[in-house]
Order: structure tokens, then sequence, then C-alpha cells
């Protein structure tokens, strides 16, 4: 019985933080397009916080409640299913084209960013000095984003945050002040609380099942937190949108760890197990596995995306 209600809490903290981002990022969006901030400002900063919420919000709760093991395979997990299991499925789906830019700078970044995780961690923690490097780091990528946004923004050549902000620009366009402010307000709350009801179920499952929280959050955490990367890949690729779909995973991937890895680390010092280094190093694996499939055709088939799937389930059956 016990279990089921934790099952139950841990369902409801997944649905409450999908619902949670898709409200904040509606509402954060109207906010700032009421006070005239720049599309491309609200898609690089408000948007891509929304969109990578859930893992925010799970892995600096879990630092909070000491639960390192979750923070680190929440991030780690999520980069991993990212690329094998949602742009593997999403390939499966519809060949994906690749941009030029994103091929030479923004994969090369997520596996930059894991080379980073990887040494930083190599202490068995992650420090403030650690966070504070990692937002550094995210802070030059950002600075790139807005350079590039702002000449190739008549070609529409954005990453997935802005992508996502003109598919809801008539949304935004026609949301009250008020309206916004209400939507963000209960986005904030539900994704707070959904994150609690995840950390909480999902610690005391892995204690029941006597499963590490290592597995959980590698595993069970990492994929409801990416839910929404899940959905906008899919979808975009059944839309034919390549460079969503790939942009919405490469995007998060960098923010996943430059930014919520590195805000839990300035927070509260947060351990880093050594088991997390195989984790690292089949994150980075994912990534450069990606870059060669692309670099070929600038595009990655449907054979990519089978054997990504197969990877993915081969990782799974070592850390079971």
């Amino acid at each position: 019985m016990e279990m089921a209600i934790q099952l139950l809490f841990l369902v409801l903290g997944f649905v409450m933080l999908v619902k949670g981002a898709d409200l904040f990022v509606d509402g954060a969006s109207g906010m700032a397009t009421k006070f005239g901030i720049p599309q491309i400002v609200i898609g690089l900063t408000i948007v891509a916080m929304g969109t990578s919420a859930p893992e925010a919000a799970v892995s600096i709760t879990a630092a909070f409640a000491g639960n390192a093991d979750i923070t680190i395979g929440n991030i780690v997990g999520s980069n991993i299913l990212n690329i094998l299991i949602i742009l593997g499925i999403s390939a499966l789906v519809y060949p994906l084209a690749i941009q030029k830019s994103t091929l030479i700078i923004d994969i090369p970044v997520v596996l930059l960013a894991t080379v980073i995780l990887y040494l930083l961690g190599f202490d068995s923690k992650i420090s403030r000095i650690d966070g504070i490097i990692m937002l550094v780091v995210f802070a030059a990528y950002l600075f790139y984003l807005f350079t590039v946004a702002k000449k190739e923004a008549s070609q529409k050549k954005l990453s997935e945050t802005t992508e996502h902000i003109q598919s809801e620009e008539n949304v935004t366009k026609e949301m009250s002040l008020l309206k916004a402010l209400i939507f963000t307000v209960i986005g904030l709350v539900l994704i707070v609380g959904g994150s609690k009801f995840v950390v909480n179920s999902a610690t005391a499952i892995a204690k029941a099942l006597g499963l590490s929280q290592r597995f959980i959050g590698l595993t069970i955490v990492a994929l409801g937190t990416s839910l929404p990367e899940l959905f906008t890949s899919v979808t975009a690729a059944l839309k034919k949108n390549s460079d969503i779909a790939i942009g919405n995973i490469v995007g998060s991937n960098i923010f996943n760890i430059l930014f919520i890895v590195g805000l839990s680390g300035l927070i509260i010092p947060v351990p880093f197990a050594t088991d997390f280094r195989f984790d690292t190093i089949i994150s980075g694996a994912a990534a450069i596995l990606l870059l060669l499939f692309c670099l070929p055709k600038k595009k990655l088939p449907r054979f990519a995306g089978a054997i990504m799937l197969i990877c993915y389930a081969l990782y799974f059956m070592k850390i079971w």
C-alpha cells in the first residue's frame, strides 16, 4: 500500500512539473512581451529556463535534501536519455536534418560541458568554485547565442527556445498582464511542489526496492523530468521540423550541466559519487555518437536512431 502511494506521488509530481513548466513559459513570456522585452531575449533566457525547470527544480531540491545521487543522476541521466532515447525515437519518426552551426558549435559545447563536469567532479564533489566555473562558461555560451541570434534572426536560425517562443507568439500577444502573472505564479508553485513530490517519492521507492538513488536518478527521475523535451522533439519530428527536434535536446543538455549543476553547486556543494564518472563518460560518448552520425550528411538518419536506442538498452542493462 505504501509503495502504491509513493508511485502515485511520483506520477503526480511529474504531472505537476510538466504542467508547471508549460504555464511558467507561457506566463513569463507573456509578461516579458507586455514589457516590450525582445522575443530573442525571452527565448534565450525565460523559455530556456522554463523548459528545463523540471530538471532544475528536482536537482536543486534533492541537493538541499542531501540526496546528491538524485541531483547528479537526474542531470547526467537526462542528458544520456535526451540523446539516445529522445533523438533516437525522433529520428525513427523522421530523419532529422541538422544546422551547420549546431554541428560545429552546439554539439561540441555539449561535449565540452560534459568534460567539464567530469573533471570538476573528479574530486568527488561539485564545490561552489566549480559551480562558478560552470556558470561562467554558460554565460559565455549565452553571449555567443545572443550574438549569433542577432545576426541570423531574419533566417530564423535560432535555438530550441526561440523556436518555441515563435510557436507561442500568438498566445503571448493576446495574453493580459494579469493572466500572464497568474500563469507564472501557478507555474512556479507547481514546479516547486512537483519537484518535492518527485524527490521524496523517488527516494522512498529506491529504499523500499533496495535500489540505489543513483539508479533511480539516472532512469525514473531522468525520464520524468525529460518529458517536456520528449514531447517537444517527437512532435517536432512528426511535423518534420528538425531544428526544434535537435535544437531542443542540444540546448537542454548544455543548460542541464552548465546552469543547473553549476547553480546547485553554487548554492550548496554537491557530492559527486565515483560511480557517476562512468555515467558522465557515457553521456559524453552519446554526444560523440550524435556528432559522428550527423557529420556525413548533416542529418540524423533512421538507422542511427535505431542504433542509439540499442545503445541506451545496453547502458540500462549495465546500471541495472
